[in-house]
């Protein structure tokens, strides 16, 4: 057995990049990517696509191994195709949040080391204001334009040196690919956070997408050819590995520049959509949209970025959407935890089955462990659903690390073998976890740790309330206190008063939202998180508390 090594057969590095040579060989004459009216791709097509621009990449612009090569775009099939063809010049993908200022733009680009960007239509402007903010004798880089024939856009700059269907049509179709010399070898980068002059970008390895893909297409089930919606922006987390796993299972990809609940509705019933990833935020606008009806046909949501509130769940459940919950972050590209379904939870109340499905759940299969353990013994906390700790992790799903970052690559990827994801949770009986809170969203009152999350979850169960977040205020005699920002959905009446003597009568006194203010809408990034960062800094500038109901 000693003698049995590693060999160039069976030991060829694994990368998601295959998917596509398989499915243009089994789904060839099958639509691949549907845009608009007038755009349709098979997938014999969108191979050919991504080959060509591929070799334009590599050979016309100059991209070598492992450079850095930026997308600025929002879900059209020039950023699918790029998943693709970009690693496949042997570069680093890098998808920036197209919502971003031109400040924090020109700070990724620069920490990414970025060699070429190409640019959308709508967001030229924006990568061009963010250029003269490099530093003097700084290296720019070469810039494409994705064009749009939806808005006519002229290239309005010299600075851009090609449009994107040049690159295609003047591309090598016989280009042969660059495939990884190493699973480990990097083949995108993330940024967590552009709020910063010191962002975090996550670097992911070729074997680690590849695991990551396959594991969440086994934990949501997801059949073959798919017919699949586009609401989960691509530049996060590169849409939780789902444009590399479709191909794998030959899906259609609806694409969307953008959605609201009428265009999700219009979209399932003309594409027949069978599947979608959203935000919680996104199932609360889906229930409460004026638009919604049950559907003619079961879709299946998969939805992560934050606990959703059971009275969340029931409700979109009960419009026929069957909603699958699990757990990720950029740094383990996609889902790793999933609240996996036992059957015989299908005969509880439906009360009780959304407060299950709530829940993060177990270890993925490609996961190999999970844990929730003291932050600062590293020891295992009780099964018991209330001792809380810090969910840790292991698994080639893992981040490689942060670019250009040791100290912060070695603060959560410790000695002791764990990955440390700042995210407090308890562990059930049953070995099901349950996230709580980030661990620097907590509310310490008198010595009480308060879950902003459990008080959310109290909050979205009241008939008037459409979205809710609760962070915390200072407090000159309880150090913090919760203070809790809501939006009213219109169905309702409800006053402020109304609503704390409602949380009063179903959460213990010290978790009573001590504040609360009522907003037309709460903040939130691209992705559909409440931006709980504004609301502290709302809720601090306030000053110290004491019991006050405001409307603002």
């Amino acid at each position: 057995m000693d003698k049995l090594k590693p060999r160039p057969p069976n030991s060829s590095p694994l990368t998601p990049l295959t998917f596509l040579e398989r499915a243009a060989t089994i789904y060839a004459n099958c639509p691949s990517v549907v845009y608009n009216n007038n755009t349709r791709y098979t997938w014999s097509q969108t191979r050919t696509r991504c080959l060509k621009i591929a070799s334009s990449i590599a050979s016309l612009l100059g991209i070598h191994r492992n450079h850095v090569v930026s997308v600025v775009a929002p879900n059209i099939p020039a950023m699918y195709e790029l998943h693709f063809a970009v690693p496949m010049a042997g570069a680093v993908l890098n998808t920036i949040n197209l919502r971003l200022d031109a400040r924090i733009i020109s700070v990724l680009l620069l920490h990414s080391g970025s060699k070429l960007v190409f640019v959308d239509c709508q967001s030229q402007v924006l990568v061009l204001d963010a250029l003269p903010l490099f530093p003097p004798k700084s290296d720019r880089p070469i810039l494409v334009l994705i064009e749009d024939d939806e808005f006519h856009t002229p290239q309005s700059s010299d600075q851009f040196i090609s449009t994107y269907e040049e690159l295609v049509e003047n591309g090598d179709l016989g280009f042969s690919w660059v495939r990884p010399k190493s699973e480990l070898d990097p083949i995108v980068l993330n940024y967590t956070s552009g709020t910063t002059s010191a962002p975090k970008g996550v670097v992911h390895s070729h074997g680690g997408i590849f695991i990551a893909s396959l594991d969440c297409l086994i934990e949501w089930a997801v059949p073959k050819q798919p017919v699949y919606l586009w609401t989960l922006p691509m530049f996060h987390a590169n849409g939780w590995t789902y444009p590399w796993g479709l191909a794998a299972v030959g899906g259609t990809n609806i694409c969307l520049r953008k959605f609201d609940a009428r265009i999700i509705y219009e979209s399932i019933c003309k594409h027949n959509v069978t599947h979608f990833c959203a935000a919680p935020v996104v199932l609360n606008m889906l229930s409460n949209s004026p638009d919604s009806k049950p559907l003619k046909h079961a879709v299946y949501i998969l939805t992560a970025g934050s606990p959703p509130p059971a009275v969340v769940l029931f409700r979109t459940e009960s419009l026929g959407f069957v909603v699958h919950h699990g757990y990720g972050l950029t740094e383990t590209g996609g889902l790793v935890i999933s609240c996996a379904w036992k059957n015989n939870w299908n005969k509880l109340p439906a009360t009780e089955r959304a407060r299950l499905k709530s829940r993060q759940g177990v270890r993925t299969t490609g996961m190999t462990e999970v844990d929730v353990v003291n932050p600062e013994s590293g020891v295992s906390v009780k099964r018991d659903g209330s001792t809380l700790g810090e969910i840790v992790l292991k698994g080639a799903c893992v981040m490689l690390g942060y670019l250009k970052d040791p100290e912060g690559t070695s603060k959560c990827m410790k000695d002791d073998g764990w990955f440390y994801t700042g995210d407090v949770a308890v562990m059930h009986p049953d070995g099901y976890l349950e996230i709580k809170d980030r661990s620097k969203e907590v509310i310490i009152s008198g010595g009480e740790n308060i879950s902003s999350v459990e008080v959310e979850s109290v909050l979205y169960t009241h008939p008037a309330i459409n979205e809710a977040a609760v962070v915390a205020r200072p407090d000159e005699f309880w150090g913090e206190t919760p203070c809790a920002f809501v939006s009213l959905n219109g169905k309702e009446k409800a006053s402020e008063k109304d609503i704390i003597e409602f949380c009063r009568s179903r959460l213990p006194h010290y978790m009573v939202p001590k504040t609360l203010i009522i907003k037309e809408e709460l903040p939130k990034t691209s992705t559909g998180k409440i931006q709980k960062f504004v609301l502290r800094d709302m809720a601090k500038s306030m000053g110290k508390s004491s019991m006050k109901m405001s409307r603002m």
